[in-house]
């Protein structure tokens, strides 16, 4: 099995089967199969300019499963992440790769599945999340939606 793709944006790996990132590009179809991934979980929207185009077939091709779950930046909702719970425990058993365009979606959803779901605690939870994102001191607009979201 190689090592982690360190290179892929925002690549963090929560535990023995569970990775996460921003974007993929072509090239980290086959990274991914290689580290034995089985299913993916993609959260950004199709239209982002970064998104890869064809995901779901490109994966399909390399026998990855793969769950779409487009999060709008602006408008993550609490369906949004019952439909991320719910696809997480279906595969559970798989190693299982999330993904957006920055890491930031994912980490939050993460953040809210550890803290509220998995017993983890409030600051361990909290400093997986701020290894790729901390929207409580982001400068961006949208960051109090963000706020709100994981609150």
């Amino acid at each position: 099995m190689m090592s982690d793709p360190v290179d892929i944006r925002g690549w963090q790996r929560l535990d023995e089967k569970t990775t996460t990132s921003g974007k993929l590009e072509e090239k980290d179809v086959a990274r991914l199969v290689s580290l034995g991934v089985k299913h993916i979980i993609n959260l950004a929207m199709d239209d982002h300019p970064e998104a890869l185009a064809g995901e779901a077939e490109k994966l399909a091709a390399a026998g990855i499963g793969y769950t779409h779950i487009p999060v709008p930046f602006d408008a993550p909702s609490a369906d949004h992440f019952e439909a991320f719970r719910t696809t997480l425990d279906a595969v559970s058993d798989a190693p299982v790769h999330v993904h957006c365009i920055a890491n930031f979606r994912v980490s939050a959803f993460f953040y809210r599945l550890h803290r509220d779901h998995n017993g983890m605690d409030e600051a361990q939870a909290r400093a997986l999340m701020h290894q790729q994102w901390a929207p409580e001191s982001s400068d961006d607009p949208r960051a109090a939606i963000w706020k709100a979201f994981i609150a």
